[in-house]
C-alpha cells in the first residue's frame, strides 16, 4: 500500500496500523536504522549505491555478504548472496546498480518470528515464539511454541516487540523475524500486519492473529495469544495437493486461500495441532508427502 495513500485516508478517518509502519517496513535501510535507533540488534549493513560501497563494506564485514534492493523485495527476491570479489558488479548491476543494502551475511543456528498485537488504548500482547524453516526463500513450516526456547529469549524477543510498538504508536498485529546467532536474536525484518508465520493462530492460539488484529483496530480488549499445545503449519506452494488426502491425515486443518496455481505462489496451509511434537511427527511426515508429490 502506498504511504502517501495511507497518509491522504488518514486525514478522513483513522487509519491502523498507522501509515509511518508501512514507511519503515517499506525500505530494508530505513527498516534496519528503526530497529538500530531503538535497541533492536541487527546484522551490520551498510547502504549501496555502487560497486566500491560493496568492496568496503566487504572489507569490514568479511565474505560473504547479502546484497538486497532498499524496496519491493518479499519471499526471497531482490537479494543476491555475494560469495567472492568477482561477483559483485554482477550482483550490483543485477539489483538495479544503486538504492541498495549490503547485510552482513548471518550463520545463524534458526530463525524465529514473534507475532504482537497493541490495541488502540495502549495495551499489547504477544504470542510465543515461532520457529521458521524456509527453501529458497519462502517460509515453508512453522513450529509454534517454538520448541526448546527458554522464557529469557521469549522476553528479550517480546521486549524488542514492544519497543517498536511503542515507537510506532502501533495498533494491530505486528510481526518480526528474528535470526538466532549464538544464543541472541537479530533482527532481520519486520511485518506491519497479520503474518503468514503466525497462520497457525486459527487453529492453535486462543485468539487468531487475524481476530486479534480486528480487535485492536475497532478498539475491542485483546484476546488471548495462549497457544492451545502445539501447532506445525505447511505452506501449500506453488501447487495443492487433494484435499480428501490432506483432511484424512488426523489432525490436519486445511485453509485454501482460492488463488490461481503459479510457481512460488502461497496457495493455502495445513495446520496440525496436538499435545506435542513428537505425536504430530507422523502426520507431519505424511503431509509433507502429499505437499512435495503435488
Amino acid at each position: 500500500v502506498p504511504v502517501d495513500v495511507a497518509n491522504l485516508l488518514r486525514q478522513y478517518a483513522p487509519a491502523f496500523p498507522p501509515p509511518g509502519s508501512l514507511a519503515v517496513a517499506q525500505d530494508r535501510l530505513v527498516e534496519k536504522r528503526f530497529f538500530r535507533d531503538h535497541g533492536v540488534p541487527t546484522p551490520d549493513f551498510a547502504p549501496i549505491d555502487g560497486v566500491q560501497d560493496l568492496h568496503e563494506f566487504a572489507a569490514q564485514s568479511g565474505l560473504p555478504v547479502v546484497l538486497k534492493t532498499r524496496r519491493m523485495g518479499y519471499d526471497g527476491k531482490g537479494q543476491i548472496v555475494v560469495r567472492s570479489g568477482h561477483d559483485m558488479s554482477d550482483a550490483v548491476r543485477e539489483l538495479g546498480g544503486a538504492g541498495l543494502i549490503a547485510e552482513a551475511f548471518v550463520p545463524f543456528e534458526r530463525e524465529l518470528s514473534i507475532l504482537a498485537v497493541r490495541a488502540r488504548d495502549g495495551a499489547a500482547q504477544f504470542y510465543p515464539l515461532v520457529e521458521n524453516q524456509h527453501r529458497d526463500g519462502i517460509l515453508r513450516v512453522s513450529r509454534a511454541p517454538a520448541p526448546e526456547v527458554d522464557r529469557e529469549l521469549q522476553m528479550q524477543a517480546e521486549r524488542y516487540a514492544y519497543g517498536v510498538l511503542q515507537a510506532l504508536d502501533y495498533v494491530g498485529v505486528l510481526a518480526i523475524e528474528f535470526f538466532v546467532a549464538d544464543g541472541r536474536l537479530l533482527a532481520n525484518e519486520m511485518a506491519p500486519r497479520v503474518h503468514n508465520s503466525g497462520h497457525w493462530t486459527i487453529d492453535g492460539a486462543e485468539t487468531s492473529q487475524f481476530e486479534n488484529h480486528l480487535r485492536a483496530v475497532a478498539g475491542l480488549p485483546l484476546g488471548s495469544t495462549a497457544a492451545r499445545g502445539v501447532s506445525i503449519m505447511l505452506n501449500l506452494i506453488g501447487a495443492t495437493p487433494s484435499t480428501p488426502a490432506i483432511l484424512a491425515v488426523k489432525s490436519a486443518h486445511l485453509h485454501l486461500y482460492g488463488k490461481s496455481a503459479r510457481t512460488g505462489r502461497k496457495l493455502g496451509h495445513v495446520t496440525l495441532c496436538g499435545v506435542e511434537f513428537a505425536t504430530l511427527k507422523p502426520q507431519f511426515v505424511e503431509l509433507s508427502s502429499l505437499i512435495d508429490g503435488a
